[in-house]
């Protein structure tokens, strides 16, 4: 094992089996419907393209780009749209993937933004939850992957400072690596 891994929070085989299993909520929801998902990159890019290849209605694909932590361990509160949808969603059944809910802020700020496009429906789909963390308490998440605790979790797309996003599971960070006190060593 790594030496940056606290612990395996969720396994690829827990994963596979959760996102197959959302792929078949939103499946019989969306029964008879077109979808447009749309992705919060960069954390949600895995999750979402494993969860789209289990959804068996017609959909579309787009993505944002949202930025509250920078290169930090913790939230900033200030959202900010650094990538904005490509095509507009006016009356199209909108699915937003994002990989981790923690404080709710930046989702209720983008459901906010994306409800003025006058969607036809408006959902949510994440992966994580640290409901613990929540300050937005009448935030809804209509697909839930896993609540998890309030530590610091990182692979399957999340990241800390862009590293550890390829790991195939879920797993707490040590705490020396995203304070500073420890470096994970360049490849040669």
């Amino acid at each position: 094992m790594e030496d940056c891994i606290e612990r395996i929070l969720i396994s690829q085989e827990e994963l596979e089996r959760k996102v197959k299993e959302l792929g078949e909520r939103i499946t019989r929801d969306y029964w008879g419907k077109e979808l447009r998902v749309v992705g919060i990159l960069r954390g949600a890019f895995i999750f979402m393209a494993d969860l789209v290849r289990n959804i068996r209605v017609p959909l579309s694909v787009d993505f944002m780009s949202i930025s509250s932590y920078g290169e930090e361990s913790e939230s900033s509160g200030i959202v900010r749209i650094l990538k904005d949808l490509d095509k507009p969603i006016t009356h199209k059944h909108v699915l937003v993937v994002e990989d981790i809910v923690d404080t709710g802020l930046t989702l209720k700020h983008l459901k906010e933004v994306l409800a003025t496009r006058e969607p036809a429906s408006l959902r949510v789909c994440a992966l994580l939850n640290k409901e613990e963390r929540r300050i937005v308490r009448d935030l809804e998440i209509d697909y839930l992957g896993f609540n998890i605790p309030n530590q610091f979790v990182v692979g399957y797309g999340l990241d800390f400072a862009e590293r550890y996003r390829n790991y195939p599971f879920i797993f707490v960070l040590k705490p020396e690596y995203y304070r500073g006190e420890a470096r994970v060593p360049e490849k040669e």
